[in-house]
């Protein structure tokens, strides 16, 4: 296998490696879920669908033609303007809005801990590869090549500072 093939290969798995890593992060948080955010999940899933509409249409049909007297077989019991099923509809509304705020709510704490991941694997790639760099170098010198000119990769061996970009990120937010 040429080399090409190798870093390839290496590259290939590192990334399904972190994939994994990060679906197993949303695998837990869902095994962890509390009673009510899995009702909330359900919920969201069931609210959030074709069939749910198509029903929903249905049932408001229905409604207002059985109290607009268009159906004689059944008494009109929520007369024009369907004060009934403003309530009805309201507070409709008012629970399918809180079922999809808790699963929300649920899927940016899964976010932020992905995030927060992603950012700690990055900050780990980061000193792999400048040591890397290091490794090169070392090698480049050893082999008679000067390096010492190269401004962009004197600065590519400074490490980050992830203080100066915490610090950053917390002018630009507050």
């Amino acid at each position: 296998m040429s080399q090409n093939n190798t870093l390839s290969s290496l590259a290939t798995q590192n990334e399904a490696v972190k994939r994994k890593i990060l679906k197993s992060l949303k695998a837990r948080a869902d095994a962890r879920r509390s009673l009510g955010e899995r009702v909330a999940d359900i919920m969201t899933s069931m609210f959030g669908s074709m069939t749910f509409l198509f029903l929903n249409g249905v049932f408001f049909l229905l409604w207002i033609l059985i109290n607009l007297n268009f159906l004689d077989s059944i008494p009109a019991f929520d007369p024009y303007p369907f004060n009934l099923l403003t309530m009805v509809v309201s507070l409709q509304a008012i629970f399918l809005a809180i079922f999809v705020l808790i699963s929300q709510n649920r899927s940016v704490r899964i976010d932020d801990l992905r995030q927060e991941t992603e950012l700690q694997i990055n900050l780990i790639t980061e000193r792999e590869i400048t040591k890397v760099i290091k490794m090169i170098i070392l090698v480049l010198e050893k082999q008679g090549v000067d390096v010492s000119s190269d401004s962009e990769l004197k600065k590519m061996l400074v490490p980050v500072d992830e203080k100066e970009i915490e610090q950053a990120l917390e002018k630009e937010i507050f």
